[in-house]
C-alpha cells in the first residue's frame, strides 16, 4: 500500500510492478523465489484496514515516531484543501437528485451489481484555475471555472518541518472553512494559523481565539471597494508562508499520482489517508538525508 501511494498504482499495477522491479521486492523484503501478493490480496487487505478504521491509528503512530526522532510540530501550522479526483459518474438528473437527497435511486435498488459500482459519496464541484487570454489578445490571465468530481483532502502542515499533522476527507463539494477545527494539530508548539480566505469567517475567528490560536488567515476583498494597500501587502506576506502547503498537494498529485479508484467515502478515506502517510514517510527520508554524515 505504501508503494501504491508513492507511485499511484492500482492493485493490478502493484502486483505487476512488484514482480517486475527488484527495488520493490527489496523494499517488501521478498526474494526472487518468494510469492508476490496478487491484486485481490492487496484489495482485501485494504478492505480490512477500511473496516477497522485503522488508517487514523497508523498515521498517529508514525506522527509519534516523528516526534521521538526530533521532528516536533512547531512554528505554527498551514491549512488548505485540495480536490482528489475519482472516476466520474454517468447519472441521470433524477438519479443525481436522489443521491444529493441521500436516497438510493429507485432503479438501482433492484440491481445490486450496478449499485456496488456507483459512488454515492463523491460530489461535483467547481474549481478555479488560471487560463491565458486568446492568442490575439494581451498575455493576461483570468480565472476559469473547471468542474471536478471526487473528494477533498483537507490537511494542515507544521511550518517548521512540513509534515502533514492533521487531515480529514470529505466530498469535493464540502466547504473548506468548516474543516478548520478538524485538521488543526493541538500539539504544535506555535499558535499561528495560516490559510486562504475560504477559512476566514466570524465563527472560525472566534473558535481560534477561544482555543488559543493566532489567526494569520488571508483577508477577503471588501464588497464594492478595493482592497487597501496595507491589507494587500499583508496578504502577500501570508501567501509566501501559505505556499508551502501547495507544494505538499503538488507532490501528491504529480509525483505520487493521487487518484481515488475506490467507491465510497470510507475507502476514499483509507486511500487519501495512506497518501498522507506515504508523503510523511518520504518527507522523513528527505530530512534524514539532509542531516546524515557524509
Amino acid at each position: 500500500m505504501v508503494l501504491q501511494a508513492l507511485y499511484g498504482l492500482s492493485d493490478d499495477q502493484a502486483e505487476f510492478q512488484i514482480q517486475d522491479r527488484l527495488s520493490f521486492m527489496r523494499f517488501l523484503g521478498l526474494g526472487l523465489g518468494d510469492r508476490v501478493p496478487d491484486a485481490k490480496t492487496i484489495w482485501l487487505f485494504r478492505e480490512h484496514l477500511t473496516q477497522a478504521k485503522a488508517i487514523e491509528n497508523l498515521f498517529a503512530r508514525f506522527d509519534k515516531h516523528l516526534s521521538k526522532a526530533g521532528y516536533l510540530a512547531m512554528g505554527g501550522q498551514i491549512v488548505d484543501a485540495t480536490i482528489v479526483a475519482a472516476p466520474k459518474q454517468r447519472n441521470s438528473n433524477g438519479e443525481k437528485a436522489d443521491i444529493k437527497a441521500g436516497m438510493v435511486p429507485k432503479d438501482w435498488k433492484d440491481k445490486p451489481a450496478k449499485l456496488r459500482q456507483k459512488d454515492r459519496d463523491a460530489r461535483w464541484t467547481v474549481k478555479f484555475s488560471k487560463a491565458k487570454a486568446d492568442e490575439d489578445g494581451p498575455l493576461k490571465q483570468r480565472d476559469i471555472a473547471v468542474p471536478a468530481f471526487g473528494y477533498k483532502n483537507h490537511a494542515s502542515i507544521d511550518r517548521r518541518h512540513g509534515f502533514i499533522r492533521g487531515w480529514n476527507v470529505t466530498s469535493a463539494s464540502a466547504w473548506d472553512g468548516a474543516q478548520l477545527p478538524n485538521v488543526l494539530d493541538r500539539n504544535n508548539t506555535g499558535s499561528t494559523v495560516w490559510a486562504d480566505t475560504a477559512y476566514r469567517s466570524k465563527k472560525n475567528e472566534a473558535w481560534l481565539e477561544e482555543n488559543g490560536y493566532f489567526s494569520d488567515i488571508h483577508h477577503k476583498k471588501p464588497k464594492g471597494r478595493s482592497m487597501s494597500e496595507a491589507t494587500s501587502r499583508a496578504n502577500g506576506r501570508r501567501s509566501k508562508v501559505r505556499a508551502f502547503v501547495e507544494h505538499v498537494f503538488a507532490q501528491q498529485k504529480s509525483r505520487m499520482g493521487l487518484f481515488v479508484r475506490t467507491i465510497g467515502i470510507a475507502r476514499a478515506r483509507t486511500k487519501i489517508g495512506m497518501a498522507n502517510l506515504a508523503y510523511n514517510l518520504s518527507r522523513f527520508v528527505w530530512h534524514q538525508g539532509r542531516i546524515a554524515p557524509e
